[in-house]
């Protein structure tokens, strides 16, 4: 599948349509990612290379980029060093992935602007765990947005633009923080 073209995906708002970029060169660990990601029924691409992934960035918004850090040509720092030049994608997080054992390459990770590191082979839970988090900060920092502009737009209508119109109800309805039915 080439980059930019979803693997799966689901209909939603533009904020809820931010998918997951894989970019690693071996066809059998995207193959993995895709799988302990799938449940999430989120769009998820592909890239092979990290200029790939750099090409999806500028033509699609993601919640979250998972990166191998050993590519060849591009690898996974330069990649990210070049994520972070971005204006579309600058502060979308990345989370490296590496089968190295080698603390210097979390050290360099986070030094290039890595979310977060895990090591090959890591546990599908945790990664997916930690997946659930970034898409759902996204989503909220679109609410957040979404709430922003409209504030502005009731402040320039003086006061008459409905802020209402907004959906702020978390994806759990509010549950996790006291809200309905807990």
């Amino acid at each position: 599948m080439s980059a930019g073209t979803p693997a799966r995906g689901r209909p939603g708002t533009a904020h809820e349509r931010a998918g997951i970029l894989l970019a690693d060169d071996m066809e059998d660990n995207l193959t993995a990612l895709e799988a302990v990601l799938a449940p999430l029924s989120q769009s998820i691409v592909r890239a092979r290379s990290g200029q790939e992934a750099m090409r999806a960035l500028l033509g699609q918004r993601f919640a979250v980029v998972l990166l191998d850090v050993g590519m060849p040509g591009m690898d996974g720092f330069e990649t990210a060093a070049g994520i972070r030049r971005l204006d579309r994608a600058g502060d979308v997080p990345i989370i490296f992935l590496t089968g190295a054992d080698d603390s210097r390459y979390a050290f360099r990770g986070y030094a290039t602007g890595a979310a977060d590191f895990l090591a090959k082979p890591f546990d599908p839970w945790v990664l997916r765990a930690k997946v659930e988090v970034f898409l759902e900060l996204h989503r909220l920092r679109a609410q957040v947005r979404e709430l922003r502009r409209l504030v502005e737009a009731a402040r320039a209508d003086g006061g008459r633009a409905d802020v209402a119109r907004a959906d702020c109800t978390p994806a759990d309805g509010g549950r996790a923080h006291g809200g309905p039915e807990s």
